[in-house]
Formats: C-alpha cells, structure tokens, sequence
C-alpha cells in the first residue's frame, strides 16, 4: 500500500468573496507536488487551511496522523516555508536558530549546523543581510532541522531571479532523494517542469485537476485552427482566438504540437469560463 504523507478530505473555507470549494487530494511520501492556479485562485488559502494558520472546514493527516487529534505530533512532522524569511529582521542567524529550536523537542542541533555549512551560512549575519534566495534555504534549514518530512512551500521561488530557482529546484530534488515530501504553490510553471511528479490546478477555489505531471504533459496537445467550426468539430476545448484563427486543446491525437504547462492551464481555464457562460 502507497505510504500517503499529506491526505486532504473536503477542504472548505468560506470568505464573503472567495470560497475554496471543499476538496480533497493526497500526496504520495517521497513526491514533489505542484499546486498552481492565477492570482487568487486559492494557493496560498490552501496551504494556510492545511497548517491551521486560517480556521478552515475538512480533515488534514499527515503520515496518516489526524491534525486535529495529534497536532503537536504533526507540526513535528511539517516544514511551512512562506516567500522569504521576514521574521526577526534585525536578529543574527544563531539567534533566530536558537528560538526555534525551542519550540521542537527533536530540535536536531549536529543536522542543523550540516546544513549552515552546506549553504555556506554566517550565523553571525543579520537576517536581512541575506538575499531573497539564502532567506528561503535559511527557511528550509529551520524546517529540516526539526525533523520535517513534509515541506509545504507557500510562493518560495516568487522574486528570485532565475539562477537562484534554479538553486532552489536543485535543492528540492535532493531532498527528495532523501526521502522528504513536498507540496509547493507557484505560478512558475518552468519550475515545476523540472522537479514536479504530481499537478494540483486550482481555479477559483476548484480542484479543477490533480493527475501525475507527466501524464497531463501527454494528455493534451494544442492545435491552430482557421475556423471556429473546424475547432469544434476537432472537439477542441478552451478555444480562444489567436492572431491567425483559433487555439484549442485536443485528446488523443497526434495533430498540433505538444502543450506546454502554461497553455494548459490557459485553454482549461478558458474552457472553465465558457462552460460557465453557457450555463448562465
């Protein structure tokens, strides 16, 4: 049986304006997931939903533990890394190190200092001397010096610059060579090209897709059509006028040229909306 890290049942949250629409999905121990979606779309409210930082509907086990009935033991378990590090800006590293490790009993102090040496960390810096980048591998350290076995990544890569992403992707899969499971929001959908294993597509606080990346990468090819009608009888979904005709999405066919990850979340949402005009 596949060992689950994070199982997530009818997550619902209610905001006068937003509503995450009650859904479920799991993450496999050991797998890089990716949840994507616009602006707005509900990332960052699930991940809060997830850690309890909001008041939420649905159940959330981590390792099979129940958060409402083991959430010490859980929060042992959970590494949250939002974008940067914007706590105690004036406090050096050590200082900050030695708080945290107050609130974990397995506060582990020979794995925290391997990871200072590996990202090459001055304790005695302030922690805004550090760039966006070192701020989240500072993060990161906290987190798996606490023994994390799950990394929930809030946005993390927004405002590097793209050689420290690609750092940080580097850094994802060699945590997952050791065995550590990762849920990370983002909107850079290069980024999850190289590290994810699973795609969790938000829209709208709707769980509008949740299947292996490589098996959404193949499912969809994108096809240029010079009529409406012609994109219609191909089956085409999310049509859209383009500068010459139309582009769609098909299935199960060999025509077109493979979609990328950005086009696919573009032609779905664009097929969400008109399903929804059509419907009013």
């Amino acid at each position: 049986m596949t060992l689950r890290a994070l199982e997530v049942q009818n997550l619902t949250k209610v905001y006068p304006n937003f509503t995450l629409d009650s859904f479920s999905f799991a993450v496999e121990a050991g797998k890089i997931a990716g949840l994507i979606g616009r602006n707005g779309a509900g990332k960052s409210t699930t991940l809060k939903s997830i850690m309890r930082l909001i008041s939420s509907e649905g159940s959330v086990k981590v390792f099979g533990k129940d958060f409402s009935e083991e959430e010490g033991a859980v929060k042992e378990l959970i590494g949250y890394v939002g974008g940067g590090f914007r706590f105690y800006p004036n406090k050096t590293l050590s200082a900050v190190a030695k708080a945290v490790a107050g609130f974990y009993p397995h506060w582990n102090e020979e794995s925290f200092k391997r990871y200072c040496e590996e990202y090459a960390f001055i304790l005695s810096k302030k922690v805004r001397e550090l760039s966006e980048g070192m701020k989240i591998k500072f993060s990161l350290a906290l987190a798996l010096s606490h023994g994390a076995k799950l990394l929930l990544l809030d946005e993390s890569t927004s405002g590097l610059d793209p050689l420290s992403r690609e750092d940080f992707c580097d850094t994802l899969l060699t945590l997952k060579k050791q065995g550590v499971t990762v849920l990370f929001s983002t909107h850079i959908t290069s980024d999850l090209m190289r590290v994810a294993d699973q795609i969790l597509y938000l829209s709208d606080g709707t769980l509008l897709l949740d299947e292996p990346l490589e098996t959404l990468m193949k499912r969809y090819r994108l096809k240029r059509f010079a009529a409406l009608s012609e994109a219609g009888a191909a089956g085409a979904i999310g049509v859209k006028e383009v500068k010459k005709g139309f582009e769609g999405l098909i299935t199960g066919s060999e025509e077109g040229r493979e979609a990328t990850l950005d086009e696919i979340m573009i032609h779905l949402e664009w097929e969400k909306r008109r399903q929804n005009e059509s419907a009013h």
